[in-house]
């Protein structure tokens, strides 16, 4: 799923790309790429509204659109938002017929996506005679309207749930407040949304391995000076990915079909088996929550539980 430093690539390229430009029409070609309102409504509503502003709050997506009204997608595990040429939707009839069986994407080097678009899912025609594309190979990337007087929480209450902005707010004494009662491990913290908006799976790996930190501690035993520690690697990671243009692992690429780099440079992420860059020894993986975390056994030692935290127990 895109985390934090692909949304925000996203962001910046559709900001660059779509902002005095305006939408002629929308067709929708899979009815459940529409989470509010209804087809038919989303289809009339958006016509006529010209681009202005686009921000992101965690992994959404938020386009300001004229007369208060307002677009937001969550691209979730394969969803992508893309600036395509006119032409790109009239190389092959588009229908919302049923759907091929998916095959495995295969990893290839960074380059500019230039597939006609096989998995597209709404279609917005622009005035410049460009076309943006929602395309969204497993389905589960979503799209709101947001029409003039509502705010975008009140269609998407998630929104409000949201913790920090890791730019914005994040330092060791909000992360030692949130994990205060915290007895999970210290990945699986970082992972939830509502402690900080945007972090996922790719970073949290990443940032735990430059703060030294097992990624099983108990988030509660951290001490302050380590999750200062920690604050300052999650936001140099993410800054870092984001100059890189982000991960692409399997399906991502940037507004212009333009895949990240940020993998080539992952220092433990994905690289179970192979030796750790800054000591040799293996990098592994382990389960936590249901997910994977890759870390290095010698640089991150799993610390020993005291007797007066014996009762803590680390996943």
């Amino acid at each position: 799923m895109p985390e934090l430093p692909e949304v925000e690539t996203v962001r910046r390229g559709l900001e660059a790309l779509l902002k005095g430009d305006s939408i002629k029409s929308a067709r929708v070609l899979r009815d459940a790429s529409i989470e509010f309102p209804d087809v038919p409504t989303f289809e009339k509503s958006v016509r006529g509204h010209s681009f202005g502003a686009v921000a992101r709050r965690g992994k959404y997506l938020l386009l300001e659109l004229d007369n208060g009204a307002g677009l937001a997608c969550h691209l979730r595990m394969s969803g992508r938002l893309i600036v395509r040429d006119g032409s790109a939707s009239k190389k092959k009839s588009v229908t919302k017929s049923v759907e091929k069986p998916v095959k495995k994407p295969v990893k290839k080097p960074a380059k500019v996506d230039t597939r006609e678009p096989q998995f597209l899912r709404v279609i917005f025609l622009l005035e410049s005679g460009r076309e943006l594309h929602f395309e969204d190979m497993r389905v589960f990337g979503r799209l709101w309207y947001k029409p003039k007087g509502a705010s975008f929480e009140q269609i998407i209450p998630t929104l409000a749930e949201l913790g920090v902005e890791p730019f914005d707010d994040l330092d060791g004494k909000y992360l030692q407040k949130a994990f205060s009662k915290k007895v999970q491990a210290v990945k699986t913290a970082l992972l939830d949304q509502r402690i900080l908006a945007g972090v996922g799976n790719i970073y949290a790996d990443e940032s735990l391995f430059l703060s030294g930190l097992h990624p099983a501690t108990a988030a509660k035993l951290i001490k302050l000076s380590q999750l200062e520690t920690l604050s300052n690697n999650i936001k140099m990671v993410l800054d870092r990915a984001i100059i890189s243009g982000g991960s692409t692992l399997r399906d991502y690429s940037d507004s212009s079909g333009v895949n990240g780099k940020y993998q080539n440079e992952a220092l433990v992420y994905g690289r179970e088996g192979e030796p750790c860059r800054q000591c040799g020894h293996r990098i592994e993986r382990i389960k936590l929550g249901g997910r994977s975390s890759h870390y290095c056994p010698f640089c991150q030692p799993k610390p020993r539980a005291s007797k007066k935290n014996k009762g803590v127990r680390e996943k």
